[in-house]
């Protein structure tokens, strides 16, 4: 299947608690888009899963963009995130999250790229970082990056399907990374042990697809799945462990108790959790003018129902008021959503003929 943009960009009206939106698709038959960026200019970059980075400009779709790093697309790895760096506009300087493949089986890398001027090609591609132990099975990669004020780069690590791996300290998986944008480690970064592996940022986390910065807080926020139940909203802090696999608001799919119940000494509480679970993917913290309503709040991908989820944060205490959920059914397995420069969310859906779509205010009626 070719990918391709709609010569007649439909919209649907649909309405929310607090305002109508139109959603509008601007291009199909994408395999599994994973994560989408807004270029300067306004044209989108879309990364599909089974290792193809694309531009949406004016319409059209192009062919794959050449000279990404060594992919290896198997199960839920493959090519996954795309970040720009806080000066692409004079660097051209991208960031790419994907699984590869070792001696020892597959694990969740990051590189740094140029993206030439006609868009076409990448080149100056630099590993930045690997996750120190690889392990076979294609599950729990991770990984999504946000990219800090200060040009560090933040991104996730799930627990590979080896529950006790995120309670390692040892192992990158199941934890929240940070390094700095040449790939070194900051000195910053919290201290957990001698012999700790670099670049951990928080752990406990079981499969965090979703990272994003409050543009206007700086408070970082995280959203991961459980297993049956327990999916979570975690703010990743500096040295601390969210629990995974001791503390759980989930069960096991063989239904089963998980580690020692929901709370435990030492393990922080999550922000929100969803029991059944909603399979969370990409997630936003709104800060844009075209909807001041949701000012503040928390936009999740859910690839379970396939719909979008609004949490309406109280803007003193960080806490969830409320919960609404729309576009349910509507438009399939919604994988990752962004706030674009002009304050429309952009989405992708999670399928092999999946979609980019805007959805926008919809226009005022003059009588």
């Amino acid at each position: 299947m070719v990918a391709s943009a709609p010569q007649a960009q439909a919209r649907d009206t649909v309405p929310t608690q607090e305002v109508s939106v139109d959603v509008e698709v601007l291009a199909t038959g994408l395999d599994h888009p994973w994560g989408v960026e807004v270029l300067p200019d306004g044209a989108l970059l879309v990364t599909e899963r089974s290792g193809a980075l694309r531009l949406l400009r004016g319409g059209t779709v192009s062919p794959p963009i050449s000279g990404l790093p060594q992919i290896a697309a198997r199960g839920q790895g493959g090519l996954l995130d795309v970040a720009l760096a806080n000066d692409f506009a004079d660097s051209r300087t991208l960031f790419l999250s994907y699984s590869t493949r070792s001696p020892d089986g597959l694990g969740t890398a990051i590189a740094r790229a140029r993206l030439s001027a006609d868009a076409g090609a990448l080149t100056d591609v630099q590993e930045l970082f690997r996750m120190n132990r690889f392990s076979g099975g294609g599950r729990h990669f991770g990984s999504r990056i946000a990219v800090a004020s200060d040009g560090t780069l933040f991104f996730t690590i799930g627990d590979r399907g080896e529950d006790d791996r995120a309670q390692d300290m040892t192992d990158h998986a199941g934890a929240v990374i940070r390094i700095n944008p040449d790939g070194s480690i900051p000195e910053d970064n919290p201290i957990l042990g001698a012999s700790a592996a670099p670049g951990i940022w928080s752990k406990g986390h079981r499969n965090p697809q979703g990272l994003d910065f409050d543009s206007k807080t700086g408070v970082l926020y995280a959203v991961e799945h459980g297993a049956r139940g327990g999916d979570e909203i975690n703010r990743p802090e500096p040295g601390l462990n969210y629990g995974w696999p001791v503390i759980s608001y989930g069960r096991h799919y063989s239904g089963g108790e998980i580690g020692v119940g929901t709370a435990a000494e030492g393990f922080e509480q999550p922000v929100h959790y969803w029991d059944p679970s909603i399979a969370p993917g990409g997630m936003a913290v709104y800060r844009g003018d075209m909807f001041p309503e949701w000012d503040g709040d928390l936009l999740v991908a859910a690839l379970k129902y396939q719909m979008l989820v609004r949490l309406d944060l109280d803007p003193e205490t960080g806490e969830v008021l409320a919960e609404e959920r729309f576009l349910k059914g509507d438009y399939g397995r919604i994988r990752d959503v962004i706030v674009a420069p002009d304050g429309a969310l952009l989405m992708v859906t999670d399928d092999d003929n999946g979609a980019v779509l805007r959805l926008s205010r919809t226009p005022a009626q003059v009588d």
